[in-house]
């Protein structure tokens, strides 16, 4: 081929090519790295005064930055509920850590949860997780009568006798959010939306105290305002460690307790899957576990443990976990109560 055949500016082209497929390259390298050094967003509705230790125990061990967002005592697990459904068309949240399982299901059934059955998932008994992977639950509460025992002895008679009567000296939380809203869709499911109401109705006219929280429960029950209350044991325990006259005893439905697990679920969308996983088997550890058994809240573990490293007033409630309400299948009876209690509540 002579000069004047040879085509024109090829090597020009192939230079181009091969600088912007370098640049691509490029590219995708240091959004690769950016994805990898990006914090994981946790909404949390466990209290943070412990679940911010132990996601900073995980930031040590794994490396991997982690943003957490909690909610107020009055409105978490249903704010943080309400927010990732908000959020469903551009999620903000990697993995969500509730402090009950319900909401956490019905995020479920919107289709905003993703799938993961890793290790963690294996070690929790199947009445406590989601048959699909969606949610699984962990370190466990229960709700409990709570008397002061300078009024009242914590036994079953004496607490009937009490709930029979005027109600001016019982408290419980508004039943629109947290663990007391549990409790009401166990209710629901157990006896009934139209018996539910009915029952709640006369509790109200017998002068029953309706507070902003489980906390605020025990502290009316602690400090002698109120001589019984509904509540749960980790704010019990708040309690018994300030040495206050306080005892509890389970609450029963059916003849079942009512055991909430904490649950932990990865948020359909997360541009962090890997880490969101090594978050997700963390908190479904045997460490986890143990470590909230041990601390103030005495959450009660659902996987198998060195039950010898759990503190009495834990084990104590050992066997109550094949004895729990199942909570796999409230949904529906969540969503009535909760549409109930907004109509009473929100007007």
């Amino acid at each position: 081929m002579n000069e004047l055949n040879r085509p024109q500016g090829a090597p020009g082209w192939i230079t181009l090519a091969v600088v912007l497929l370098l640049a691509l390259l490029c590219i995708g390298v240091v959004f690769y790295y950016q994805e990898q050094n990006e914090s994981l967003v946790v909404y949390c509705a466990h209290d943070s005064i412990f679940s911010e230790k132990i996601l900073k125990e995980f930031e040590q061990e794994t490396g991997i930055h982690v943003e957490p967002r909690f909610d107020t005592e009055a409105t978490k697990s249903l704010g943080l509920t309400n927010l990732i459904i908000r959020e469903e068309k551009y999620p903000q949240c990697d993995v969500f850590w509730n402090n009950q399982t319900l909401g956490t299901a019905d995020l479920k059934e919107r289709g905003l949860l993703e799938s993961y059955q890793g290790a963690g998932y294996e070690r929790i008994p199947e009445q406590f997780k989601d048959p699909e992977g969606c949610w699984t639950g962990f370190a466990a509460r229960l709700r409990v009568y709570i008397t002061n025992t300078d009024q009242l002895a914590a036994e079953p008679a004496a607490i009937e006798e009490v709930l029979a009567g005027p109600l001016n000296e019982v408290a419980i939380a508004k039943p629109l959010y947290g663990t007391t809203l549990t409790h009401f869709t166990v209710l629901c499911d157990a006896w009934g939306l139209d018996r539910l109401k009915a029952w709640f109705a006369a509790q109200q006219k017998r002068g029953i105290q309706v507070t902003s929280g489980n906390s605020q429960v025990k502290n009316l029950v602690a400090g002698g305002a109120c001589q019984l209350g509904y509540t749960d044991t980790d704010d019990y325990f708040v309690a018994v460690d300030e040495q206050q006259p306080v005892a509890a005893i389970p609450i029963t439905v059916e003849d079942k307790v009512i055991l909430i697990p904490n649950s932990v679920a990865i948020i359909k969308g997360t541009h962090k899957r890997k880490q969101a996983e090594k978050l997700v088997d963390y908190l479904l550890s045997e460490k986890v576990e143990l470590e909230l058994a041990k601390s103030q809240s005495r959450q009660i573990p659902l996987g198998p443990v060195d039950w010898e490293q759990v503190p009495p007033d834990v084990k104590q409630y050992q066997s109550e976990i094949k004895n729990a309400y199942p909570l796999t299948n409230l949904v529906k009876p969540r969503e009535q109560t909760l549409a109930w209690l907004k109509s009473e509540y929100l007007k």
